[in-house]
């Protein structure tokens, strides 16, 4: 870390006297790409050669949190970042992307509370390098949520509100999976209902470890339940046939896994046959 223990030192000098630290934190667009000329520790001409949060920024966090202050920490990235041991210093996390023109507006929007936040992330966060294997290795084994045994950071499909969502037994009724949500609150909100399929019938070693096949987004007033309704069509139940090359409905047992995220201790299950 040498060259940088003054900037840190300032940094916390600076902050000493303010009750909550808003730290923004990440990559940019500029470091993160292909095909890019780009001599920066942690890439290689675009492409990242590690997912860790810079050197500079992890000593900047540990040195403002030695203050012993809530720190709120907005993270700027196109791809999913190491947030270890940040997480567990930091009393929020706000995961921003690469927000645009009206980024800023929109993160202060979500840290003031005027608007209440429903997104859930598109992509696993993992803790840190050791979770992923070599990226010369081109299986999927060990890789995303479909593939992932380990324990992530952040599960893909997470995503925090400032409701809190209950769910209830789910039913099928026809063709839909039908979910009741409650809003246990006394916010407004919004929750992204999703469904993963597991097939038994297809288990074997290369088979996902569950399968996004749905999902809907429902407004649920405060303290009111909401039915969430997501299409269980072919396309639902279908898993690869190594015989035909191409994607069928196999038939058999069926699980439906359904809640907030892809994290299993989230999820509720339905068995099916088909």
């Amino acid at each position: 870390l040498e060259g940088i223990s003054s900037k840190v030192e300032a940094l916390a000098f600076s902050a000493e006297e303010a009750d909550v630290i808003i730290y923004v934190g990440g990559i940019t667009p500029q470091l993160e790409g292909e095909e890019m000329k780009v001599e920066v520790e942690g890439f290689a001409g675009g492409d990242r050669t590690t997912i860790e949060l810079p050197k500079d920024q992890r000593a900047e966090i540990a040195a403002l949190a030695a203050l012993g202050k809530p720190i709120v920490y907005v993270n700027m990235s196109g791809s999913a970042i190491g947030l270890e041991p940040e997480s567990a210093v930091c009393s929020a996390m706000l995961q921003a992307w690469y927000g645009g023109e009206f980024g800023g507006d929109a993160i202060a929007d979500v840290l003031f509370g005027d608007v209440n936040p429903s997104g859930k992330l598109p992509l696993t966060f993992y803790r840190s390098d050791a979770d992923l294997p070599a990226f010369e290795d081109y299986s999927m084994d060990g890789r995303t949520y479909r593939y992932f045994s380990g324990s992530p950071l952040w599960a893909f499909g997470h995503g925090l509100s400032y409701s809190t969502f209950v769910y209830g037994k789910a039913r099928i009724e026809g063709d839909e999976l039908v979910v009741p949500v409650t809003n246990k609150s006394a916010i407004d909100g919004d929750e992204i209902v999703q469904a993963y399929m597991k097939c038994s019938a297809d288990a074997t070693s290369e088979s996902p470890l569950r399968s996004l096949r749905g999902f809907a987004r429902v407004s649920v007033p405060a303290g009111q339940t909401v039915e969430a309704r997501i299409a269980l069509g072919d396309e639902f139940f279908e898993s690869f046939d190594p015989t035909t090359g191409e994607m069928s409905v196999l038939g058999g047992s069926y699980t439906i896994l359904y809640g907030p995220s892809s994290d299993l201790s989230t999820l509720k299950a339905l068995k099916v046959k088909r």
